[in-house]
């Protein structure tokens, strides 16, 4: 026992392997009770530590409308179109950095688009990755999907099959998924599952998981390898960082914002803890070789390190690569960026160690 003198009264404490105990009768805390922390108000400089390409993103002012929740697919729509537009633009200079060619298709009756680098080393041969876009269930149409497509194609060097899944208002849960696994059940018919690794961010994140339970479920072989990055993995908003990057993170803002809004309008009802929209409270004893990819400072860094935690325990083979600074899913904002490089090449050896030849 030791004694100490706080503003002016003494506190009975026991220090005990490093942790304090204040005495119930401080009435500062007591032993076992959860207290919340009070955490002052405080200015967040861009660290040095980014390059200059990212240190732009990462200093960016918070999303503009992050705070604009339409409650129903039908006024989803202007928005998903204004902020497609803007995307679209950036696409042709992308593809041309890349060196990437993008081709539209349709595989069993879900559009789909094939990203093809210029050239494909020997050890992919024969080897294609399946990729669900991010974009809160409700935006990134058509070649809006295509960023992380490309990063992937570009600087991994492997072809890419992109799911332009269904969203609404043209449709609601669980389209996506069923989208999702219609291309993935097509690729099995000609291309070894062990040859396949699945892909995407935000709710291609989740997707991603998804689409393993399922899989699961319906007894289809899983892919060789799957990168589920910043995943949407608890839609119910548990997790620290949902608290401690809210207004942190300039892409997602609040676990209240837009994003949120989206799910919800694409969940239409059901239940929001169901692994199917919440991945993180499915089994997943049996998974594939899983990397994961996060940001200090991203909203959904808790997701992505509970779901790390949830395969760890099911003794999965996983990985979790973090990043300095960046808020949700800045990996794939801008491909001159080192930091864009060495994630998706950290992907591909993930890939590449994991997927047959």
């Amino acid at each position: 026992m030791t004694g100490l003198s706080i503003g002016g009264s003494r506190v009975v404490a026991c220090i005990c392997l490093g942790v304090l105990a204040l005495s119930p009768r401080t009435g500062l805390a007591q032993s076992g009770e959860a207290v919340p922390l009070q955490v002052p108000a405080k200015s967040v400089p861009v660290p040095s530590t980014v390059s200059p390409q990212l240190a732009k993103i990462v200093g960016a002012p918070l999303r503009n409308g992050w705070d604009i929740l339409p409650k129903s697919g039908e006024e989803w729509v202007p928005i998903v179109q204004a902020t497609a537009a803007a995307t679209l633009k950036n696409i042709p200079g992308m593809q041309e950095r890349l060196h990437v060619k993008v081709e539209k298709t349709t595989i069993d009756g879900v559009r789909a688009f094939t990203i093809t680098p210029e050239t494909i080393p020997p050890q992919n041969q024969g080897r294609v990755l399946l990729h669900m876009h991010g974009g809160c269930y409700v935006l990134n149409p058509g070649k809006a999907a295509l960023p992380e497509a490309m990063f992937m194609a570009g600087f991994g060097g492997f072809k890419v099959v992109s799911v332009d899944y269904r969203m609404p208002p043209e449709a609601y849960f669980p389209a996506a998924l069923d989208d999702g696994m219609t291309v993935y059940k097509s690729l099995i018919k000609t291309t070894d599952p062990k040859k396949i690794a699945v892909f995407g961010s935000s709710a291609g994140g989740a997707l991603t998981l998804e689409m393993m339970l399922k899989a699961k479920q319906d007894g289809l072989p899983l892919p060789g390898a799957i990168a589920p990055g910043t995943p949407m993995s608890d839609v119910t908003k548990v997790g620290d960082t949902f608290v401690t990057n809210a207004k942190l993170d300039n892409v997602l803002v609040s676990p209240d914002g837009f994003c949120d809004a989206g799910t919800v309008v694409y969940a239409k009802g059901h239940d929001l803890k169901d692994p199917m929209l919440s991945p993180v409270y499915g089994d997943m004893t049996g998974f594939p070789p899983t990397i994961l990819t996060s940001g200090t400072r991203d909203l959904l860094l808790s997701n992505t390190v509970r779901v790390h935690r949830k395969l760890r325990q099911a003794h999965v083979e996983a990985q979790l690569q973090v990043f300095e600074a960046q808020s949700h899913a800045q990996y794939y904002r801008d491909e001159t960026s080192p930091e864009a490089k060495e994630a998706f090449q950290e992907i591909a050896f993930f890939f590449d160690q994991h997927l047959a030849k």
